[in-house]
C-alpha cells in the first residue's frame, strides 16, 4: 500500500514529524513518497494523503501548503477516490490552535475525500516529543486504511 505524506511547516517542527512518520511507515512495509509543499500535479494519482501541518500567524495554512489548496479551491473534480488522515502542530495558547489541520480537513471533505481517522492535534506545549506522540497515533491510521 502506497502513502503520500504532504508536510506543512513554517519553522520546521511539522516537516520533522512527517520524515519521522515516512520512516516509520517504511519500516512497517508501506512505500511512501513525501512531499514538503507538493502542488496538485505531484499528488493527484496519489489515493491515500497523510498530511502533517502547523498552524502558521492567525490561524493560516504555512506558505508551502497555501498553493496546493489555492489549487483544490479552484478545481472543480470529485476527490472521493481519495482517502486522507491529518495530524496538526500547533500552540494552545492561541485560539486559533490547528486551525490549519481543520482548513484542511474541511477542504478535503467538501471536495469528497474520505477521512480516514480522527485528525491528531498536537499542542507542542505540552508534548515535547512530537514525533513520538505522532508515531503513537499511527496504529489508529494503519487500521482505517483496512
Amino acid at each position: 500500500m502506497h502513502i503520500c505524506i504532504l508536510s506543512g511547516s513554517t519553522l520546521g517542527g511539522a516537516e520533522y514529524v512527517a520524515e519521522h512518520l515516512n520512516d516509520v511507515l517504511k519500516t512497517q512495509d508501506f512505500s511512501t513518497t513525501l512531499f514538503h509543499g507538493p502542488s496538485l500535479s505531484d499528488i493527484e494519482n496519489e489515493k491515500i494523503w497523510l498530511f502533517v501541518t502547523s498552524t502558521h500567524g492567525a490561524g493560516e495554512l504555512p506558505d508551502n501548503l497555501k498553493p496546493l489548496f489555492d489549487e483544490l479551491a479552484k478545481n472543480q473534480s470529485d476527490f472521493s477516490n481519495v482517502r486522507f488522515a491529518v495530524v496538526g502542530l500547533g500552540n494552545s495558547d492561541y485560539d486559533t490552535f490547528c486551525y490549519a489541520a481543520d482548513k484542511v480537513e474541511q477542504t478535503l471533505q467538501e471536495k469528497n475525500a474520505v477521512k480516514i481517522c480522527e485528525t491528531l492535534k498536537i499542542d507542542v506545549l505540552n508534548v515535547d516529543d512530537q514525533e513520538g506522540y505522532a508515531e503513537a497515533w499511527l496504529p489508529r491510521f494503519i487500521e482505517g486504511l483496512k
